[in-house]
């Protein structure tokens, strides 16, 4: 099993339009392909004008084909168009992380 944990950072004051860009957009396409995520959620202190989702994989191949399918989906391609048009995103970081011997992920 893996996580993928992506923070993304929006221009300042842009949050919630981008939120609900996706939420409209994006959230039914990402879902479907990916399942889903084990946290999708803004950040409430510290860099406040950015948000984090975790979503789980059998392993990188799984991911890894889970990802093809949403890059090819009609719907997820537009949300992206939509959102590079919106210009609200700065920055993404994309980290995967294996879990610990002894943690249990809870049931999803």
């Amino acid at each position: 099993m893996i996580f993928d944990h992506r923070t993304y950072t929006c221009r300042p004051g842009t949050i919630k339009k981008h939120m609900k860009l996706y939420e409209e957009h994006g959230w039914a396409a990402q879902s479907r392909h990916l399942g889903k995520p084990i946290l999708y959620g803004a950040v409430e202190t510290g860099d406040v004008n950015s948000y984090v989702h975790v979503w789980v994989y059998e392993d990188a191949a799984d991911r890894a084909a889970k990802r093809a399918k949403l890059a090819a989906d009609p719907e997820w391609q537009t949300f992206l168009k939509l959102s590079a048009e919106a210009g609200n995103l700065v920055s993404q970081v994309n980290t995967i992380l294996t879990p610990a011997s002894f943690f249990t992920p809870p049931e999803l």
